[in-house]
């Protein structure tokens, strides 16, 4: 039986960001992904992805320059970008190039599926998979590993068998179409530098719809946490309202997402949980690529000091880490999805609040740079002060 440093299941943005930097830092790692598996995903990748993860701009397929807001009444509210842009990619392809180059850095990839994790006699870790394209009757192939890193996805398999709490967790059900993008200027609306976002409850009742440019095709889509909610007949709908209704389907996928961290990521002896294994989809936008490849990095980080060092505990630092830069953006991004999507009048002020240009400006600065804006003081004061007045009714939603 082959032993590895690192098994990696998932190659997903976190798992093959994890895979290559691992591979990079000569660990022997097998990549274990299944193949053609493609997730619901509007594609957005904020400057600060593309610095911290060298994502050169011939992988996105187009470049976005702001964003349309819809409320239920159909009031529509621009928020331009003033400086720079946010990149868009399909996972069709985006993720396929990540597992490449987690191939040329050194890693083996493999392709299957996980059944089991088991243990040798002397406490080591075996991933149990079946390779794809084997027989029903085939044996499974096992493989020894001195560490693993769960990335695999909402139903994740090693977070559920492996880790304490990996089992339960609050998931969003997201659908999206894939659709041919209009030839330009024959459906009124329709920007291919724009994302328009839908906070209407006859689209989603909890959470919104969105429609996001992707070069020559288009991703619309919605998500929701209730249950019996129809979302092909709500993204159908959402394309009807967005005059791409009679557009070419190309394909579409659908995919629970987790809207909340683990409280644990690792199984305090080998094993340790990144991406939508770990809960890192951030609540309320429901962006997950640039925080899947972050907690995957940390992750990678966190099991080769753990093989360098002998001490289990430095497994747990991903998290910690994690926690410490993007735990408060969580934390308010959750109150804000909580509060402001419970109902269509509360989206209604929501919608409202965001023609502010200080929202504008700081939500921007804060989306684009993964960080919390904290040099323009007086524009949170303006900002709390507006958001107390939509909340205690002293101002319409106009």
């Amino acid at each position: 039986m082959d032993t590895v440093d690192v098994v990696v299941v998932g190659g997903g943005p976190a798992g093959a960001t994890a895979a290559t930097d691992l591979a990079r830092k000569g660990r022997s790692v097998v990549l274990l992904d299944r193949e053609n598996r493609i997730k619901p995903c509007g594609g957005a990748i904020p400057p600060r992805a593309m610095r911290d993860f060298a994502i050169p701009e011939s992988r996105l397929v187009c470049k976005v320059r702001g964003a349309r807001i819809v409320s239920p009444t159909a009031r529509m509210v621009d928020m331009p970008i003033l400086s720079g842009y946010v990149g868009m990619v399909d996972r069709k392809s985006f993720d396929p190039w990540l597992r490449e180059r987690a191939a040329e850095a050194g890693a083996e990839r493999r392709i299957g599926t996980v059944q089991r994790i088991e243990r040798d006699p002397d406490g080591t870790a075996v991933v149990v998979y079946k390779p794809q394209g084997a027989a029903n009757d085939a044996e499974p192939v096992r493989l020894r590993a001195r560490a693993i890193i769960g990335a695999d996805g909402a139903r994740s398999i090693v977070a559920k068998t492996q880790v304490p709490g990996g089992e339960d967790r609050p998931v969003v059900l997201a659908y999206h179409e894939i659709v041919r993008a209009p030839e330009p200027g024959t459906v009124p609306g329709y920007d291919p530098e724009r994302c328009d976002v839908w906070y209407d409850g006859t689209i989603s009742p909890d959470f919104y719809g969105w429609v996001f440019p992707h070069g020559d095709t288009v991703s619309i889509g919605m998500g929701t946490e209730k249950k019996g909610v129809d979302l092909r007949a709500a993204t159908a709908e959402l394309r009807r309202r967005c005059g791409l209704a009679q557009a070419e389907t190309l394909r579409y996928e659908g995919a629970p997402i987790p809207l909340k961290p683990l409280k644990k990521w690792d199984n305090g002896k080998d094993i340790v949980l990144a991406g939508d294994a770990a809960g890192v989809v951030a609540p309320a936008s429901g962006e997950g690529i640039y925080y899947a490849m972050c907690g995957g990095r940390l992750a990678g980080e966190a099991v080769d000091a753990m093989l360098r060092t002998g001490k289990a505990a430095h497994l747990a630092d991903a998290r910690k880490r994690f926690m410490k830069e993007h735990g408060r953006v969580f934390w308010i991004l959750g109150l804000l999805q909580d509060f402001w999507y419970k109902n269509d009048k509360r989206r209604e002020r929501f919608v409202s609040m965001c023609e502010d240009p200080d929202v504008q400006r700081l939500t921007w600065e804060a989306y684009m740079n993964k960080a919390l804006v904290r040099s323009s003081p007086l524009a949170h004061v303006r900002i709390f002060l507006k958001d107390m007045a939509h909340l205690l009714g002293l101002v319409k939603a106009t």
